[in-house]
Formats: structure tokens, C-alpha cells, sequence
């Protein structure tokens, strides 16, 4: 139908119609085999990862989503700008769609880059509901290249979502099996060479357990196998190239609870694209991402032999692994598992020495959290320390670790503006009853967040816990505060490190209510949750529906 229209138009001398396509999305339980291993999960059209959708700046898409679940389901378009009511997200900004019915999205694509989509409800998201999405520009492409690749990175898990979700309330340190013990403390001091060293140790010890914190607990959950494009170390997704040729591969983390340190030994990654925004080049050996992130990479393999791609998760219990070769059924070599960093109060900037959690002050975000004053310049002042990766990635002397102060964006066909005011939110949790927050306030006991539509608010975000949290903001862009001025790049998931502080700049342009939360499953599904209401100047916040306490996530 497409063609014809285009060829009709052309005949015709009438102008070009605006491209339009169908899709059809099938939701089901269904089994799945990952190194040789039968799997029951969500699947999208019977696999994981789902279809890859491709899409073409400016057309219009209609997809029709088929719900052969016993449960209520929806699907989120990750980064992508559109009409509130076809974000995806149940009790925000629709009804979910329920067992054996259909639900129609259509809206008009307005972008181009790397996305993905997946499912807001429960833990289907983890349980196998996401994929990529690529568009392409309406001008081509800004880099050429002899093969695309998508290169979706996630974390299978044994144990459906929901039970897992119920271990950590029941224990939170349960799928810890590197918590420091009392034998463990005896040993160190055992090893201790002066009383003062001694006495740093049981410091040490004391500031941990007031902070309800433990530092061997980067990941929350363990026990997953990392796949790649639905594929586990053993099944071995492959790429294939011919030496001297040029390959894009897009990477996307669709994981539910994990971040990834990505290289590929042997060849040199330069970045240039993130979370689907055309960036300056720039040449990396490695770089980390978090859960809703995407990288776009191009490398150049000029051997005849097989490189590895390599993801080593950040607590390094595993690496999700897949292969680029010039035939099939090749394998590169496997590089060394870094021992996993672990954290001291250093790197929790030593103000969290002392906090305890489980006292918390409940005022509501929307009181004394915000600051009206607008700052005097756009980057004056600000600190870019919490841009660096905390724990560190692992690399060798004299490799190149890609860090937010690298990106600077290419296109200025948008204007960067000043502030209106800035809100400083605080990211806060305790670990002993399991529970994340903003402002040490839980989803179900917060109001929704106003805006005025067209205004421009900086966002402060100081992470108080010992988790990298993925900030996302739903239906806009947040132009990231990384010191490149005018050329400060534009995400939609932005990794808060533990114990610092990033600030994002928002130009409230969309209306609508939009999700604003961390990106961990379980984080957003135990309170890391908020709306941001934007309306016209003035507007009031609509009160939270009656069923939200049941709906999406479960956000308690």
C-alpha cells in the first residue's frame, strides 16, 4: 500500500503522503530455549527479544497490541515523543490493556535514532516483554556503514519478577552472598597493622550499618544470564563481516536490574550516538550503561578472525556475551572478569557517614525541595564530579572509558535556555525494608508534580544511597548538565552514580502526565517513582486516581 501511493502521488504530480505502517504485536506466555535451557517468559510474537520495529522520521505508525495474557498488560515506547495518552504506562496515562482485548497506538514518529520498547506492568518487562526500535533519519544517515547491527543487552531470570520482588521484602541482602560478616570483620582486623587502622576498620563498619547500606550490594539481585538479542553466552549471537568493513552496532540495555561495562577486545568503539541523539565522535575502549540506555558504536575490524562482544555486569557475577566474525560458528577469546569494586565511604562523597534511613523526613517533594531562584548562568557552578562512574569500569592503563562529560550533541536546531528554577530532588532508600524513594517519600505517598507548560526547570538529582540509579523522564527530553555548554548532550535516562549529585535541564514543551522514576525494576516497583504534570501556567496537578495503589509496577 505504500509503494503504491508513493507511485500514484509521483504520477499524479500531487505531493508525497505522510509514510504509514501497521504492526502487530502479540503478547502470550510462551517457552523459550536460552543455552539449551527451556525458559518460560513474556514473549512479544512468540520470542525475546521481540521484533525490532523500524521505523522513518515523519511517518505515521499504528500498532495493534493483542493481550493473550490472564493479566493485564501495556507497552511503554522508551524515549520516544508522543501524545500523553500513547505513552503506555497503566493508571498514568491509560487504562492498561486487559486479557483478550486490543489496543491501538498510533502517533506520528517525530525523531530518529535508537530506542526500544517494553511492558509497564509488573515484572513482564524482565519476564521477556521488550526489543529495539530503530528509525531512520528523513535525511539519511550522519555515518555510513556496511552492516547495522542491534546489540540488545538484558538479564534472564529463573524466578518469575513478582517472586523475586517478594524475597527482597522478605530480605533484602537474600541474592547477596558477598555480605560482610562477623568472622569477615575479625579477619580484618586480624590483618590490621596499627590500632589506627583497627579503629578506621569498625568506622568503617559502623558508618555502613548506620547508612541500613551494605557496599558489597551493587546489583540487588543475582543469579541472571545476560542475554544478547534473546541469546545466552552459550547460544552466541553473531554479526558478520568482511575485514575492512564498517559496523554499526546499536547497543541497548533492556535489562531489568542490571548495568553493563561493554567493550570488544581488540577493537576501538567510537560512540556516536546516545539514547538515540547524534553525538560529537568520540573513541572509547569501554563504556558503562544503565537499564533504558542506548549507545550507537561504529568499529572497524580489519582481521580475519572473530572479536568478542563483551557486557560484564557491574557486580561482575556474569557477562552477557555474542560474537562479531566473518563466518558463522567462529568465537573470539573471552577476556579476564575484573573483580567487582566495591564501595567506601569515599565514593559515598563521606557526607553519608552517619545518615540513618530509617528516620526520615516525609515532607512532600513539592514544599521545601524546591529552590524558585534561577541560577546565573546555564553551567556556572556546577559541579561535574558525579558524571564519573562509581564504582569505577574496569580498564587496562591507557584505555578510554566513556563518561558523560565526553558527550556533546550535533544538532543545534534546538535552543539550549536558562532555567526558570531549579528543584533539588533527593534519591533516597533502606535497603532493610527494601523500599527506594525521592525525598524519602514512596510513590503512593506523593502528589503528582506541576509544571507550567513551556517552562524550563533544572533538575538536581543527589543520589544518598549506594545504588546507581537510571533517572528516566517519560514524553521529554533532559539536556544532561555535563560542563559542554551549548553543545550539552540530550537524554532520556541519565545514570545518577552513588553519592553524587547530576543536574538535568528540562523545557517543559509536552503536555500531559509524565513518569519520572529509576529504571530498576524493583526501585520504581517499591516507590522510586513520580508524575510530572504538565499544564498551562497556573494549572493545578490532578489528584492521584483511586487505583493507583494496584496499577502500574506496583509503586507502593
Amino acid at each position: 500500500m505504500r509503494l503504491l501511493s508513493l507511485i500514484t502521488a509521483l504520477l499524479l504530480g500531487g505531493a508525497l503522503p505522510a509514510l504509514a505502517d501497521t504492526y502487530e504485536l502479540v503478547i502470550a506466555r510462551t517457552t523459550v530455549t536460552i543455552d539449551g535451557q527451556p525458559r518460560k517468559v513474556v514473549s512479544i510474537n512468540g520470542q525475546i527479544a521481540a521484533p525490532t520495529l523500524r521505523w522513518r522520521e515523519g511517518e505515521e505508525v499504528t500498532i495493534n497490541v493483542v493481550n493473550r495474557l490472564d493479566e493485564d498488560t501495556s507497552i511503554h515506547w522508551h524515549g520516544i515523543l508522543l501524545p500523553q495518552y500513547m505513552d503506555g504506562v497503566p493508571m498514568v496515562s491509560f487504562a492498561g490493556i486487559k486479557p483478550g482485548t486490543t489496543f491501538t497506538y498510533r502517533f506520528k514518529v517525530r525523531q530518529s535514532g535508537t530506542y526500544w520498547y517494553h511492558s509497564h506492568s509488573g515484572g513482564q518487562e524482565q519476564d521477556g516483554m521488550y526489543a529495539p526500535i530503530v528509525i531512520a533519519p528523513a535525511k539519511g544517515e550522519r555515518h555510513k556503514a556496511d552492516h547495522d547491527y542491534v546489540v540488545m543487552l538484558s538479564d534472564s531470570h529463573p524466578m518469575a519478577a513478582p517472586a523475586i520482588l517478594r524475597k527482597l521484602k522478605q530480605e533484602p541482602g537474600y541474592f547477596n552472598d558477598r555480605r560482610r560478616t562477623l568472622p569477615g570483620l575479625l579477619r580484618e582486623l586480624g590483618k590490621a597493622k596499627s590500632g589506627e587502622e583497627r579503629q578506621a576498620i569498625v568506622r568503617d563498619r559502623l558508618d555502613w550499618a548506620e547508612m541500613r547500606m551494605d557496599p558489597t550490594d551493587l546489583a540487588d539481585v543475582t543469579g541472571y544470564t545476560f542475554l544478547v538479542n534473546g541469546k545466552g553466552p552459550a547460544d552466541n549471537w553473531t554479526g558478520l563481516f568482511k575485514p575492512g568493513e564498517k559496523v554499526r552496532l546499536r547497543f541497548v540495555n533492556g535489562s531489568a536490574m542490571t548495568l553493563f561495562d561493554v567493550r570488544v577486545p581488540g577493537l576501538k568503539l567510537k560512540v556516536i550516538q546516545a539514547d538515540g541523539q547524534d553525538v560529537e565522535p568520540v573513541t572509547v575502549d569501554t563504556f558503562r550503561f544503565g537499564p533504558g540506555e542506548t549507545y550507537d558504536v561504529l568499529v572497524e575490524p580489519k582481521e580475519d578472525r572473530a572479536f568478542t562482544i563483551w557486557g560484564a555486569s557491574i557486580d561482575r557475577r556474569g557477562a552477557a556475551r555474542a560474537t562479531l566474525a566473518p563466518r558463522e560458528g567462529m568465537t573470539g577469546p573471552l577476556p579476564d572478569m575484573p573483580a567487582p569494586a566495591l564501595l567506601g565511604m569515599a565514593d559515598m562523597g563521606h557526607s553519608m557517614a552517619g545518615m540513618d534511613h530509617s528516620k526520615m523526613d516525609h515532607a512532600p517533594m513539592s514544599g521545601g525541595g524546591m529552590n524558585h531562584a534561577a541560577p546565573s548562568s546555564m553551567n556556572g557552578g556546577h559541579d561535574t564530579s558525579g558524571l564519573v562512574h562509581v564504582p569505577p569500569v574496569a580498564a587496562a592503563e591507557g584505555e578510554r572509558v566513556l563518561n558523560y562529560r565526553d558527550l556533546k550533541r550535533l544538532d543545534r536546531s534546538y535552543a539550549l535556555a536558562e532555567p526558570d528554577r531549579v528543584i533539588e530532588m533527593r534519591l533516597t532508600g533502606n535497603m532493610e525494608k527494601f523500599f527506594w524513594s525521592f525525598d524519602d517519600r514512596k510513590y503512593s505517598e506523593a502528589a503528582p508534580v506541576p509544571f507550567a507548560l513551556g517552562e524550563t526547570v533544572r533538575l538536581v538529582l543527589k543520589n544518598e544511597t549506594m545504588m546507581n540509579h537510571p533517572i528516566h523522564l517519560h514524553g521529554l527530553w533532559m539536556d544532561l548538565d555535563n560542563g559542554a555548554g551549548e553543545q550539552r548532550p540530550r537524554k532520556h535516562t541519565v545514570i545518577v552514580p552513588p553519592g553524587r549529585t547530576v543536574s538535568v535541564t528540562v523545557h517543559m514543551t509536552e503536555p500531559g502526565a509524565w513518569p519520572f522514576h529509576c529504571h530498576l525494576l524493583f526501585h520504581m516497583a517499591t516507590g522510586m517513582f513520580r508524575e510530572f504534570v504538565v499544564g498551562p501556567a497556573g494549572a493545578v496537578a490532578p489528584a492521584a486516581p483511586a487505583q493507583k495503589q494496584g496499577g502500574a509496577h506496583a509503586h507502593h
